[in-house]
């Protein structure tokens, strides 16, 4: 998972700036050897876009940068959602974003969504990453522009993970990387989070709760109170376009399935699929070699093909049905006006404006 990055792409970045003057930045993957400035695409394309969400600490791994190379050579173009103060994306604003906020890539959506309207939009979420790209879907509804999503190694009771920890290894890295980069904001930030505190924070947990529930502000949230704003299942039953999560048995991170995956989500809900295999760790889903392509992104690319091809297919029937309910409404107008010809001249009582008759249709 935290291998070098694939070779066989690179990054132009592009800065958005937010509606509170925030910076977050749009990494748009480009092949070897293309300019190293990315063209603007025509507001006419309708190449579709692939999403993708690094995990929550801002680290790109390995499988994110080969899913956005799998991306291109499927005809996709492929861009990373950076945070702010993330991935060397600038802190313009003392606001940090939280877990679970998805103002912040609800922004992000809508410009790409305004520079290409005619694109279709998928997106895909890596590990803790996904659960910004839950929060958005729920929060959004119908209205999220996003044709169809996946999440590759999703971790579904945030709030219960960090409170039972993870592998001591993956824990120490990936406190030591948030620790460096948030260190460089030490005097920006220090007048709204003990920095000392965060900086000696030893569990994820610990500098999680420093960062946005321990704060200098006046009526800070309570661990529990960041949770119900943050948890990315909150508003779940309003997702409202299909969805696959790709998980495996053998996730350390995660830790049991039996105790970790909400298999309920997805037996009752129609728009969840899960896949489930028993080997693959943590976004580890290789074919044959560590350097070769993950079955995870291809699973991804398949299901993305499957949900436009089964839509084209409800549009082709809606419009048949259409059709065919147009020809129908027009020969019956012409049956009745026939009908009512001859009931006018048989019927000098008007009988027929009297009583009020009802057909019933069924197919």
């Amino acid at each position: 998972m935290l291998g070098p990055v694939d070779n066989g792409v690179h990054f132009v970045r592009e800065y958005l700036q937010l509606s509170d003057e925030g910076l977050v930045a749009l990494d748009w993957a480009v092949k070897p050897g293309q300019l190293q400035r990315r063209r603007r695409t025509s507001s006419n394309s309708t190449v579709p876009i692939l999403l993708v969400i690094p995990n929550s600490f801002g680290k790109i791994t390995r499988n994110t940068s080969k899913m956005c190379h799998l991306a291109l050579t499927h005809g996709y173009q492929a861009v990373l959602f950076n945070r702010r103060c993330q991935n060397g994306c600038p802190l313009s604003t003392t606001k940090l974003q939280p877990y679970g906020d998805p103002n912040d890539l609800r922004e992000a959506i809508r410009y790409i969504r305004h520079c290409q309207p005619s694109s279709r939009l998928f997106a895909a979420g890596e590990g803790t990453g996904a659960g910004l790209l839950l929060s958005y879907l729920g929060e959004c509804g119908s209205s999220s522009y996003i044709t169809a999503a996946g999440c590759i190694s999703p971790l579904f009771r945030l709030q219960d993970w960090y409170e039972a920890g993870c592998p001591w290894l993956w824990q120490a890295a990936l406190l030591f990387y948030q620790k460096m980069y948030l260190s460089r904001y030490a005097t920006a930030l220090g007048g709204q989070i003990n920095m000392e505190r965060l900086l000696g924070s030893r569990t994820l947990k610990e500098l999680e709760e420093t960062l946005f529930c321990q704060t200098k502000v006046p009526n800070g949230l309570t661990w529990d109170a960041y949770w119900e704003r943050n948890d990315p299942l909150r508003d779940i039953d309003e997702v409202a376009i299909p969805v696959l999560c790709i998980c495996s048995h053998d996730d350390p991170i995660r830790g049991e399935a039996h105790s970790t995956v909400p298999f309920e989500l997805f037996e009752t809900n129609p728009h969840f699929f899960l896949l489930m295999s028993h080997y693959g760790g943590h976004c580890g889903f290789i074919k044959d070699n560590m350097f070769g392509t993950m079955w995870s992104h291809s699973a991804l690319l398949d299901f993305f093909k499957s949900t436009v091809d089964f839509f084209a297919m409800e549009e082709r029937l809606k419009g048949l049905s259409r059709r065919k309910g147009t020809l129908s409404n027009s020969m019956n107008r012409t049956l009745q006006d026939r009908v009512s010809c001859r009931k006018e001249q048989s019927c000098p009582h008007n009988i027929h404006q009297i009583y009020n008759w009802q057909r019933s249709y069924t197919r």
